[in-house]
């Protein structure tokens, strides 16, 4: 029972950290042009 009282915290603070990565990656233009980038895969140049 006395590992919950790390547990709960530790998981809070990961959730945030995964939220402020994706934050950050959508701010910065990760996700911008997501189909361009598939397509480009298949073009043969």
């Amino acid at each position: 029972m006395d590992i919950l009282y790390l547990l709960v915290p530790l998981s809070v603070l990961i959730v945030f950290a995964i939220l402020g990565v994706f934050w950050w990656a959508l701010q910065s233009g990760q996700f911008d042009q997501v189909d361009r980038e598939g397509e480009r895969i298949l073009d043969s140049e």
